[in-house]
């Protein structure tokens, strides 16, 4: 399966290393879905790279958010990760609309085939 992962990444203020430490958290767990044998996808390692060539701020939703909506719609489900983030909320959402998996954890992901 093609796993969106997604939680916390600039929410409530959080200053460059905060961001820093959520997209590794996001990336850890993308490592271990690669692992059970899926395809991992997260919107921040896609937008990051064309925010920074716009000069924009990482934390900018102006690409982020809407590069996220449009890339998870390609998944078939969703590992949601971490705290409160409005913007996960969205992605969960578009989800659970269209009856698709929706994850809490890595270890709920099945594995593979």
């Amino acid at each position: 399966m093609w796993i969106w992962i997604c939680g916390p990444y600039a929410g409530d203020g959080a200053d460059r290393g905060q961001r820093a430490a959520n997209l590794r958290v996001l990336n850890e767990a993308a490592l271990q879905v690669f692992a059970m044998g899926h395809t991992p996808l997260i919107g921040a390692n896609m937008a990051l790279p064309m925010i920074e060539a716009a000069g924009l701020d990482d934390a900018s939703h102006g690409i982020r958010l809407p590069l996220s909506l449009a890339l998870l719609e390609r998944c078939d489900a969703c590992l949601r990760l971490g705290g409160a983030s409005a913007g996960s909320d969205k992605e969960v959402a578009r989800f659970e609309a269209r009856g698709l998996p929706g994850y809490r954890s890595v270890d709920a992901i099945p594995a593979a085939h």
